[in-house]
C-alpha cells in the first residue's frame, strides 16, 4: 500500500531528526577526524620519503663497492704491466705498456673521485633523513595524542551513534528512492544539514524567507509536498502560533 503525501513527509521528518543528532555528535568531534586522517596522509608521505632515501643510499653504496671493485682491478692490471714492463724487448714495447699503466691510474683517479662525491651525496642524504625521522617522530606523537583525544570524545557517544545509525538504517528502508535521493540531495547542499523543515512564525524554518498564507495553507493539508522557492528546502508542516495571551 502507498503511504500517504503525510505518511511520506512524516518519514522525512523523523529521518531529519535522526540525521540532525547524528550531527551533532560530529559538531562535538570538530575538526578531530580530519586532522587525524591529514596526519596520517602526512605520515605516510614521510615514510615514503625515508623509503627512497634508504633506496638512493643503497644504491650509492653499491656504486661505491662497484667502483673498488674496479679500483682493485687496475691494481691487478698495474702490477701484471708493471712486471711486464721488466721483459719488455724494446722501447716501443715499454711505452705502450707505460701508457696503459697511466690509463688505469688515471681510471683509479677517476674511481676515486667518484666514491668521493657519492660519499658526500650519501652525507646530504642522511642530513635529510635525520631532518625527516626528526618530523616524522614529531607528527607521530600528534597522532598519538589527536587518536587518544578523538577516542574519549567517539567513546562518550559511540553508543548513541549506533543506535542511531542502526535507527536510520531501518527507518531508510520506508522512504522511496526517489524521495530519499532528493532529500539528501537538498541536505548535502545546506549549510546546517536540515533538507526538512516547519514553517514557523510564517517564515521557512531553513532560510528564514516569508512563506505567503495560501501557501502555508497548501502545506497544511499536505495533499502534496511542497518546497521552499527560496531554498528548496521540504515544507514538513506548518507550526501553530500560540495566542499572545497563552504567552507568559
Amino acid at each position: 500500500m502507498e503511504s500517504t503525501i503525510a505518511q511520506k513527509l512524516d518519514s522525512l521528518l523523523k529521518l531529519q531528526d535522526i540525521d540532525s543528532k547524528l550531527d551533532e555528535i560530529l559538531k562535538i568531534r570538530g575538526d578531530l577526524p580530519e586532522e587525524v586522517r591529514d596526519l596520517e596522509d602526512e605520515i605516510i608521505g614521510f615514510e615514503t620519503r625515508m623509503n627512497k632515501f634508504k633506496s638512493e643510499i643503497d644504491a650509492l653504496n653499491s656504486e661505491i663497492d662497484n667502483l673498488k671493485a674496479s679500483q682493485k682491478d687496475s691494481e691487478r692490471l698495474i702490477a701484471k704491466y708493471k712486471d711486464q714492463q721488466m721483459n719488455v724487448r724494446n722501447n716501443r714495447e715499454y711505452d705502450a705498456i707505460t701508457k696503459e699503466i697511466e690509463l688505469q691510474e688515471l681510471d683509479m683517479q677517476l674511481a676515486d673521485k667518484k666514491i668521493n662525491e657519492a660519499r658526500a651525496r650519501i652525507r646530504l642524504i642522511e642530513e635529510d633523513a635525520d631532518r625527516t625521522k626528526a618530523t616524522l617522530n614529531e607528527r607521530n606523537e600528534d597522532l598519538k595524542v589527536k587518536k587518544q583525544e578523538l577516542s574519549v570524545i567517539t567513546g562518550e557517544s559511540q553508543e548513541e551513534e549506533n543506535q542511531l545509525i542502526a535507527e536510520r538504517e531501518k527507518h531508510i528502508k520506508k522512504i522511496e528512492d526517489r524521495l530519499l535521493k532528493s532529500y539528501d540531495k537538498i541536505r548535502n547542499n545546506s549549510m546546517n544539514g536540515l533538507a526538512v523543515v516547519p514553517v514557523s512564525r510564517g517564515a521557512c524554518g531553513g532560510c528564514f524567507n516569508i512563506v505567503p498564507p495560501q501557501r502555508q495553507a497548501d502545506i497544511r493539508e499536505h495533499k502534496k509536498i511542497i518546497v521552499c522557492e527560496h531554498c528548496g528546502r521540504i515544507f514538513a508542516d506548518v507550526e501553530s502560533v500560540e495566542p499572545a495571551s497563552n504567552r507568559r
